[in-house]
């Protein structure tokens, strides 16, 4: 058995598909060394509706991830999406204590910005730093050891519904896992899909999963925006099932097997064969039919996901183009569509920065585990992600002792 402190390992519980994967880490460098993938039963559209089912999907996940990379798994850093999640951008102001910027005084800064009313059902998932101002001078990202007066920080709330994210912590904890923090899948695949650059010139990552469409915007090497649309590739098979009057389970083979959303490059004389819904026979039908119900769901995400970077404002923050990624992006002509609706450049993004399985994961369906890897890597001394105390009274007693530490 490998020692537990060299492994990372991610847990993305998504609503097709429970992926485990594995790492050995130094801290910078992350070596995968086994994978877990186990079909989801428990999950809609991100969210855990089926708690028993949803843990059987994890132990068996994590089951092949262990026999694969010779470990017992014990963490995990676990994603987390649906259409609860909504993220928003918030300030906050002070004034510097002494003569130069100090940790404390950036630490003071952020939770003066995230003080917001935020309702009770809810809990903050993530407070990502946008920039720092110092004395009026903007585009800040380390503001330590400058001297000032005055410190501004804007930042980027994630919020989500306090059960969901209990109901994943429980989902695994049953499985006899420990939850390290919980990372919102979308800041998650940036970290494997995404480089230094297009983080700082501006990019919009959009992530297809099968209940889910996660948008996160970039600029400036920060996250601007963060959306979630409960439409995903599940959309796109259900639609097909309709369609072609033909089950579930038929229905996402032909999607996988035979899928585009581009009538016009479908040749007159290709065809596909389908089961009936009886299951007693099957039929021929022109592959241009698939084409034509797969495409205007493809556009509707797009359309949709395109108003949500109007409405936010963030329309110059993609300026340099569009990241698609997850498993619903490997349908054939998706990358067409996405450049016709956002008339910018397109690209299917798969996970970088890693060694090992990299063939195994060298996917858009693995963003999100390999994301989840290395952002463990990246934030292991931070601190966690911790539901919100059932107890009022222990909240007020740990901020009144933070107030004396600070007095004294």
């Amino acid at each position: 058995m490998k020692h537990r402190e060299e492994i990372i390992v991610g847990l993305d519980i998504g609503t097709t598909k429970i992926c485990t994967i594995v790492a050995e880490t130094d801290g910078k460098n992350c070596n995968i060394i086994g994978i877990g993938s186990h079909p989801s039963v428990g999950l809609r559209k991100g969210v855990v509706v089926n708690m028993e089912a949803t843990v059987e999907s994890i132990k068996k996940a994590v089951e092949e991830a262990e026999m694969m990379a010779g470990c017992e798994i014990s963490s995990v850093y676990a994603g987390i999406a649906g259409g609860h999640i909504t993220g928003f951008n918030s300030n906050g102001i002070i004034a510097i204590k002494g003569d130069e910027v100090t940790q404390a005084d950036v630490d003071r800064v952020i939770e003066a910005a995230r003080a917001v009313a935020i309702p009770m059902d809810r809990e903050v998932i993530h407070v990502l730093p946008q920039e720092f101002i110092v004395d009026g001078e903007p585009g800040i990202n380390n503001p330590v050891g400058m001297a000032g007066v005055r410190l501004e920080a804007k930042i980027h709330i994630v919020t989500g519904a306090v059960t969901s994210a209990q109901n994943i912590v429980k989902c695994a904890n049953n499985a006899g896992l420990d939850v390290c923090d919980i990372i919102l899948e979308p800041i998650a695949s940036s970290e494997a899909v995404m480089n230094a650059e297009e983080k700082e010139v501006g990019t919009g990552l959009i992530d297809i999963g099968g209940g889910t469409t996660d948008l996160a915007v970039f600029s400036g090497n920060n996250i601007r925006h963060t959306f979630v649309l409960a439409i995903g590739g599940n959309n796109m098979t259900n639609d097909i099932s309709i369609g072609l009057r033909t089950p579930m389970t038929e229905a996402e083979r032909i999607k996988l097997k035979f899928g585009t959303c581009l009538p016009d490059r479908v040749k007159n004389d290709e065809s596909i064969e389908i089961s009936d819904i009886s299951g007693r026979g099957t039929r021929r039908l022109p592959r241009q039919i698939l084409a034509e119900i797969l495409e205007p769901r493809v556009e509707e995400i797009f359309t949709l996901v395109k108003r949500e970077i109007h409405r936010a404002g963030m329309k110059e923050a993609v300026s340099s183009g569009i990241i698609l990624t997850g498993g619903a992006s490997l349908l054939e002509g998706v990358t067409e569509i996405a450049e016709s609706v956002f008339e910018l450049p397109v690209r299917i993004g798969v996970p970088q920065g890693i060694s090992g399985l990299v063939d195994v994961v060298n996917n858009p369906m693995y963003a999100t585990g390999v994301g989840l890897v290395l952002y463990g890597a990246r934030n292991q001394d931070k601190k966690k992600f911790r539901i919100r105390d059932a107890n009022i009274f222990h909240r007020i007693m740990k901020r009144m002792r933070s107030w004396f530490k600070e007095i004294m």
